[in-house]
């Protein structure tokens, strides 16, 4: 019912501006901001690592072997610069969907951006509208408020005149209008969006398993660099000697470019996906895009354009189709609710004067229908099976089949009341609303589907409505479609019973919800796709919320993803996006964990004895720069195909990093040995072997990861010759090969470092054929 106080002609457009330019203006920051960037990118708990032995190898070792401190110092550069980029996309995204308010202004309702809200503006409230300040309501028309962010229930609040209400809490059902009485720092409105997303967003799987995998070497680096420190301290070795041998080993166990390279790589898809129009709210939502198995979708705004258009007026029987024509303009004139079926009623009836109404009963879409009290007349619209038609049920059963939406006007007696239907309803007849599918609405079904994606439809439409635009979309089902309103209650019950039913009518926001997570209990990683305030329970509980840009401010808050321009067509190239940098994400990463596998073998093989540490972190550095650092750029970003998991991320990598680090080990300790002990070699030539064959069989790893197809071979292969030539140029260049403490290889050198490399790779081609290069591998 409506409740109502003088509601005021607001604020004077001169005054607001007054008090707006007296008020401390906030930066406001729609993205993450440039301290959270550098700080992101730079104290990172390997940065801290790194930088310790970097100073302790500045001040008590050789200045050459501080290089990974110039490294660290790219990275970190390289991170921010590119998160940088990423955020001022994301942010002239974002301002096209930046949350407003209508305000009052000389008696006149505008539309203003938030922030140039001021106490004692007079805001107006609609559905999906969100309380941008706190405030006093003095008006109230069936106003319901969504409050979950501030007290974490779920269910809608009513609220009367006289009552505050506060920032951070939507409008779900009715209207109103309320006075601000503190903005800005004093209310909850700079949280709005963000307190709404980490309300509901769960963190990625791929974030989880990279988190797992950073602690464990954490824990690795910890360990087995203390283990060397204490041993290279009971052997009491020289300090020139115990800083380098000690500082090769840790800083070949960080895999620094990892994090670099995690952080890069989503920047630029987020960038990318900026390009095309959605507005990632959340990183890791490329990540969970990529993840998804399951979407569901509304109807109407999804696969069908968001707006509607009346067909035709079917009056009842004894029913003047101008008395129907008549009664719905009144009720479109004077209703204070101005929703897509409003509007479309609106557009078709003819011009009728604005009534105040007596009473009125906003829509609901648990109640499914609305009621208005207009002079001595009380009309009623609604879903049809509220309303005995008689024959006019054939024929709504009829359209709905057909795919069209309908609905009821009708009068009845009594006062209003919101809870239950006012009684001696009599129809007047039936809208027949028209959907228009989207153009592109089968084709992106169709990708979805055949990317092993299962797509549910959700709508508080008939089901047979629901169930013929589906089929008209492509979404394909044998089973019938079911009715939301009869949903078992039971969990287990329920998810059998959508494991068979992909179509579901006449939905309520909370059951949409129940659905979702019915599929998510079930193992399915679950997106949602909406735009209007009945979708935004289902939005909070999916994986991955996607929101229309043109639907409700409260939809686009909670959303993982915000599609600006409308367009659900871009979602598989949003999903292709993700799973192509993600596929590549994970290849890379077994790169780097190799490299770790290879300093816990060298640690535990050879640096807890006397003899002299194979490589120098100079040489290190060289070498996880051609095998790693400009590669993994290039391979990050290259187009890639095949599946995409990441539920078994640290399975896979750890089925490739420990053999590939375990057998690049034994090349390289294999070939240093017998250049030391059996050859004769010096010290720097041993140790010049030792990186050929690091080079070697890096590169060569690379090949074997990534050389799936001709095609891709030939360009990975041409990458891996480029590197080749890099290092060569290193050894021939007096200069620089100085630098590296290098030599020029003789004859004897060169074969041992081929025959180094060859018993490496010939270990790999025992292990497992996702080492031989062309072989394509299922986990990745």
């Amino acid at each position: 019912m409506t409740t109502t106080a003088a509601t005021p002609a607001g604020l004077t457009e001169r005054e607001a501006e007054r008090r707006l330019a007296a008020r401390p203006q906030a930066p406001q920051e729609p993205s993450r901001s440039y301290h959270s960037i550098v700080v992101a990118n730079v104290f990172t708990i390997f940065n801290l690592i790194l930088l310790v032995f970097g100073v302790v190898t500045l001040a008590f070792g050789k200045a050459q072997d501080a290089l990974f401190l110039a490294i660290l110092v790219a990275n970190s550069l390289i991170g921010i610069a590119q998160e940088v980029r990423a955020k001022w996309a994301l942010d002239r995204l974002s301002a096209l969907v930046a949350p407003t308010a209508t305000v009052l202004r000389d008696g006149t309702a505008r539309t203003v951006r938030v922030r140039a809200v001021v106490e004692g503006d007079t805001v107006l409230l609609e559905p999906g509208d969100q309380v941008v300040a706190d405030g006093r309501l003095r008006r109230s028309n069936g106003l319901a408020l969504d409050e979950s962010i501030l007290t974490g229930e779920s269910a809608p609040v009513p609220h009367a005149a006289g009552d505050e209400v506060r920032s951070g809490s939507f409008a779900v059902e009715g209207t109103g209008a309320y006075v601000v009485t503190s903005v800005g720092d004093a209310s909850y409105a700079a949280r709005v969006a963000g307190e709404a997303r980490e309300f509901r967003h769960p963190r990625s799987p791929l974030e989880a398993s990279i988190n797992r995998l950073l602690l464990a070497l954490v824990v690795a680096v910890v360990a087995l660099g203390g283990a060397l420190v204490w041993t290279l301290w009971r052997r009491h070795t020289a300090l020139h000697t115990a800083v380098p041998t000690t500082v090769a080993a840790v800083v070949t166990l960080i895999p620094e470019g990892l994090i670099l390279l995690t952080s890069v790589t989503f920047a630029v898809a987020a960038m990318r996906m900026a390009r095309r129009g959605a507005l990632a709210q959340q990183l890791n939502a490329i990540e969970s895009l990529a993840s998804v198995d399951t979407v569901c979708i509304d109807k109407t705004g999804t696969l069908t354009d968001a707006r509607l258009h009346v067909e035709a007026l079917v009056p009842a029987r004894d029913v003047d189709e101008g008395e129907l024509a008549h009664a719905f303009a009144r009720y479109a004139a004077s209703t204070s609710i101005r929703n897509p079926t409003v509007a479309a009623i609106a557009d078709r009836a003819d011009v009728a004067a604005a009534e105040d109404p007596r009473g009125e009963v906003p829509f609901s879409s648990h109640r499914r229908w609305s009621a208005l009290q207009l002079g001595d007349a009380t009309y009623v619209l609604g879903a049809p099976e509220l309303f005995p038609l008689g024959e006019l049920e054939a024929v709504a059963d009829h359209e709905a089949a057909e795919g069209r939406r309908v609905v009821a006007l009708g009068t009845a007696r009594g006062p209003l009341d919101s809870d239950a239907l006012p009684r001696d309803l009599a129809p007047l007849g039936l809208a027949v609303l028209g959907e228009h599918l989207r153009q592109d609405a089968r084709e992106t079904i169709e990708f979805l589907q055949s990317q092993g994606i299962r797509v549910t439809v959700l709508s508080g439409d008939r089901p047979a409505t629901v169930a013929a635009v589906a089929a008209d979309a492509g979404v394909h089902t044998d089973a019938p479609p079911l009715d939301g309103s009869a949903l078992p209650s039971d969990p287990a019950a329920l998810r059998r019973l959508l494991a068979e039913h992909a179509v579901i009518g006449r939905i309520a926001p909370q059951d949409k919800r129940r659905v979702v997570d019915a599929l998510t209990a079930d193992g399915r990683f679950v997106a949602m796709v909406g735009d209007g305030v009945n979708d935004v329970p289902a939005l909070k509980a999916a994986r991955v919320g996607i929101a229309q840009g043109s639907g409700s401010q409260m939809a686009q808050a909670v959303a993982d993803l915000v599609l600006v321009r409308g367009d659900f067509a871009s979602v598989p190239a949003l999903v292709a996006e993700g799973r192509k940098v993600l596929r590549n994400l994970q290849r890379v990463s077994k790169l780097f964990v190799s490299k770790s596998a290879f300093a816990t073998f060298l640690i535990l093989s050879i640096g807890l004895t006397p003899q002299p540490y194979p490589l120098l972190p100079r040489q290190l550095t060289v070498a996880g720069a051609l095998t790693l650092g400009i590669p993994a750029f290039f391979l990050a970003l290259a187009p890639s195909e095949g599946r995409y998991r990441s539920e078994r991320f640290l399975f896979d990598v750890g089925r490739f990093a420990v053999p590939a680090g375990t057998a690049a080990g034994l090349g390289v300790l294999a070939s240093y040995i017998f250049a030391r002990n059996v050859a004769r070699l010096p010290l720097a030539e041993a140790r010049t072997i030792a990186t050929t064959v690091l080079v070697l069989v890096g590169l060569y790893l690379i090949l074997a990861l990534e050389a799936t197809s001709r095609r891709r071979a030939t360009a990975v292969g041409s990458l891996v010759a480029l590197m080749i030539g890099i290092y060569a140029l290193i050894l021939v260049m007096p200069a620089v090969r100085g630098f590296f403490a290098l030599t020029a290889p003789g004859a004897g050198g060169v074969v041992i470092s081929i025959a180094g490399a060859a018993l490496a790779i010939a270990g790999l081609w025992l292990t497992d054929d996702r080492f031989v290069p062309g072989v394509v591998r299922e986990s990745t």
